[in-house]
């Protein structure tokens, strides 16, 4: 069925305030729509989008990694181009002091282009990386590309001030190999202020946002007589009427639109926290000034998949791991097995700790890159199951849902690579949904689709109970795994 023209007096309604929820109500009031409101189960103005204060959303996080550095994947490396803008322009307005959100001043930033630095422990650069050059090179953008076992980029780094980041890990002068290349394109977004600002700036132009464990909870869709979907149902029994419903969830999208299921599924990647006092001498040497943030072995599988950041203004420094996707499969309503999110902080079970494998590669990734953090007696004091929604090809799902009569669409499957796209990624999907643009490539990757026979996923998805990568048939980490503060080290 062709997709109704929206109008700009249409009630629209969002569930979730993510990055999708949060870009897409942006960008419809940018565009002039006047009925806009977002429902979000948790009370982002109580938490700040501050993980260690109750919110466990993917995008409530204290830093995300900026990069151009795509691969093959152009469309993205534009992406990522444009997206780089509008963080410098969101920089400039912080930066100007006018009409700020609670708590942010105009000293703060919510991009620091401190360099995306991807490396491996191979004698040869990943055919990933060597893509990368490439493209950026037949984009005009080749120097932004800085080769670590490359004298003139090592010399270039030097000259342009980011000798910093081509050997972060002091690999050289502990004779160990630094095959690399720097983005100096990326860095670090700030996602919890950069959540708080665009929620600000959402507000100032007249987004409602109703936040609420239950007021703000979705619950259903609300159907007329003929079954057609004509608003949603929250959770304390109140109907909102809707022309257009986007379902914008996070992980929890495919728990709630079934329809995705081959498409998308919800995923774990693993992330501990370490806190670097600010009295240590280690405080300055992982500023971000002095650090980048950083990929290893990003697409090795279980042994790599790492990534991580120079420390955050209270000294937390973050690293990820992605190397084994967790589910979580749990039986549906409908008798269907689908994976959804458990955190620390979900009702009734919870999860506080990390799989025993996540654990044993970051522990090994901390011996052979980062021992000072030991030898200072700095260790892991906090770990989380961060839920994302992985699409089989790794690209996002933006489209009508089949079968709603063109009212409900999805904004799902950031595949953990979206929050990059923060401030321009609602342009596009509003884009979607006026039906501009359906040539583009990305609008068309971004289209529901099914996974070809015989073709290969980029992410294999609905295991089910079986799977080794259920976090049911996981082994777990333990407290003796984390460093009380106040302890000597542990790793």
């Amino acid at each position: 069925m062709p997709r109704r023209q929206l109008q700009k007096s249409d009630r629209i309604v969002i569930v979730g305030a993510g990055v999708f929820g949060l870009s897409t109500a942006l960008h419809l009031a940018i565009r002039g729509y006047k009925n806009v409101t977002v429902f979000d189960r948790h009370d982002y103005d109580a938490s700040k989008y501050a993980y260690r204060s109750g919110a466990d959303s993917a995008s409530s996080d204290t830093n995300k990694i900026i990069r151009s550095a795509y691969g093959s994947a152009v469309e993205y490396q534009d992406l990522s181009k444009e997206a780089i803008e509008w963080w410098t322009a969101w920089n400039e307005e912080l930066k100007g002091g006018k009409d700020l959100p609670p708590g942010l001043s105009s000293s703060d930033r919510v991009y620091i282009n401190n360099g995306t630095l991807a490396f491996t422990d191979k004698d040869e650069m990943p055919t990933f990386e060597l893509d990368t050059i490439r493209n950026m090179r037949a984009a005009g953008l080749g120097a932004t590309q800085l080769i670590t076992t490359n004298p003139e980029d090592v010399k270039a780094a030097d000259h342009r001030g980011w000798g910093y980041g081509i050997d972060p890990f002091r690999r050289k002068e502990r004779g160990k190999a630094n095959v690399g290349v720097l983005d100096t394109t990326g860095g670090v977004v700030v996602a919890d202020k950069a959540c708080r600002f665009a929620l600000h700036k959402a507000r100032a132009l007249g987004v409602k946002f109703v936040f609420d464990a239950r007021a703000g909870a979705f619950e259903t869709y609300w159907h007329d007589k003929d079954g057609k979907v004509v608003g949603v149902k929250t959770q304390d029994g109140q109907r909102h009427p809707a022309d257009k419903v986007v379902m914008a969830c996070g992980g929890w999208t495919p728990s709630l639109v079934p329809q995705l299921d081959g498409l998308c599924e919800t995923t774990a990647g693993s992330i501990i926290m370490l806190k670097i006092p600010r009295d240590s001498p280690l405080f300055d040497r992982f500023a971000p000034e002095r650090f980048p943030s950083y990929m290893w072995k990003l697409w090795d599988g279980p042994e790599g998949g790492l990534y991580g950041f120079p420390r955050d203004d209270q000294g937390w420094m973050k690293i990820g791991y992605r190397g084994t996707k967790y589910t979580n499969p749990q039986v549906q309503p409908d008798g269907r097995v689908r994976s959804v999110p458990i955190t620390r902080y979900t009702p009734g079970e919870k999860v506080t700790h990390i799989p025993r494998k996540a654990m044993q590669v970051f522990k090994r990734f901390l011996a052979e890159y980062l021992p000072e953090l030991a030898e200072h007696g700095i260790g892991i004091e906090l770990t989380r199951l961060c839920w994302y929604t992985d699409s089989f090809d790794n690209h996002y799902v933006v489209d009508d849902v089949p079968g709603q009569d063109a009212t409900v669409m999805v904004a799902t499957g950031g595949c953990g690579h979206a929050f990059k796209y923060l401030p321009n990624l609602g342009k596009w999907i509003v884009d979607i949904m006026e039906g501009v643009g359906s040539e583009r490539t990305l609008v068309q990757r971004w289209r529901w689709r099914a996974l070809q026979p015989g073709t290969e996923p980029f992410n294999v998805l609905m295991q089910g109970s079986t799977s080794p990568a259920a976090i049911k048939n996981v082994s777990w980490s333990k407290d003796s795994d984390l460093k009380p503060a106040g302890s000597g080290p542990r790793l």
